[in-house]
């Protein structure tokens, strides 16, 4: 018994010579059925034949059920009564045994946009996250067998579930949202949104973490959908932010990181042109400065270059120390 995907190696005849051939056979027995009219009617030769021609033509019908043409990017799933006996990937028109049943899927790459969920963070903080995934079947196999797709597909209670590609699809597309919400959740709970609190720099997190991110969410998706036979060609995060009862707070307190960060800058750059010009005054002898002279400079310096608004000028008419 044929437990995983196999390529089909029965007889799979080319479909353009057994549509000739079909064709050819019906004509024959039409004219074998005018040929049987002209004999003795009530005759038993007569009555053979046209037993003969009857099963003849059920079996011509029998013969036009095993046509089926194939798309690129598209297979059939082979069934035997019951049985797998393998899936056509191939391209072109053919002919198979009329007895299997072939059930047709997609192997076409597909979108799913998972709509911003709310989940804490690894700090506790509730954010919203969202996903797009670009999904594709890749195992014909579990995505026929493993998978209970006639549950899924959304159809009303007591109404018969077409056994079609779109039904199929659709319950494919339901199974990868609940995985894709699971694995978000996962994925979100194990990082922080950002690098504010207690949270180290090098650690990685939401925000800062991008492809190193994505990555970790698409394998975990592919890890959970194995079973479906479903792959993810690619999974990113579309949408990332606060929930709404926290984003005042948030944006308030980054606003304050920002201008902490911005007066660090200032006093950084104030510092370094003061010692830069005390250097350069005692090096080229310009005036010989004592401590208190020096210090009185540092501060007017800084407030200067500090300082939110212009600096005001006052002309000392004094000396420096009246």
């Amino acid at each position: 018994m044929k437990t995983k995907e196999e390529i089909f190696c029965g007889v799979k005849l080319p479909g353009i010579p057994m549509l000739i051939f079909n064709i050819l056979f019906l004509t024959a027995i039409i004219g074998f059925f005018v040929w049987n009219t002209t004999l003795p009617e009530g005759s038993g030769l007569q009555t053979g034949l046209m037993i003969v021609d009857t099963l003849l033509f059920l079996v011509n019908i029998l013969f036009w059920n095993g046509f089926m043409q194939m798309e690129p990017n598209e297979a059939r799933v082979l069934i035997f009564f019951g049985k797998y006996e393998g899936t056509i990937k191939e391209n072109g028109f053919f002919w198979v045994n009329p007895f299997f049943v072939k059930k047709k899927l997609t192997l076409r790459a597909r979108n799913l946009d998972v709509e911003p969920i709310k989940v804490n963070d690894k700090s506790g903080n509730p954010i919203m996250i969202g996903l797009v995934v670009v999904w594709r079947v890749a195992d014909t196999y579990k995505a026929s067998f493993e998978v209970d797709n006639a549950s899924m597909t959304g159809t009303v209670p007591g109404k018969k579930t077409l056994d079609s590609v779109a039904e199929k699809m659709k319950a494919y597309q339901n199974f990868v949202m609940v995985q894709s919400d699971a694995a978000l959740r996962n994925v979100a709970g194990r990082y922080a949104y950002d690098h504010a609190g207690q949270v180290k720099e090098e650690d990685l997190t939401l925000r800062s973490g991008g492809e190193e991110v994505n990555s970790i969410l698409e394998k975990q998706l592919n890890e959970r959908l194995t079973i479906s036979g479903i792959e993810v060609v690619e999974a990113r995060i579309n949408y990332l932010a606060y929930a709404p009862e926290i984003a005042a707070v948030m944006l308030r307190r980054q606003q304050a990181d920002a201008i902490i960060s911005a007066r660090e800058k200032i006093v950084e750059g104030a510092v370094g042109m003061v010692k830069m010009a005390l250097n350069k005054l005692s090096a080229e002898d310009i005036i010989e400065l004592d401590n208190d002279k020096k210090a009185a400079m540092v501060s007017n310096l800084l407030v200067v270059l500090c300082g939110e608004g212009s600096a005001q000028p006052i002309v000392n008419a004094g000396t420096l120390y009246n």
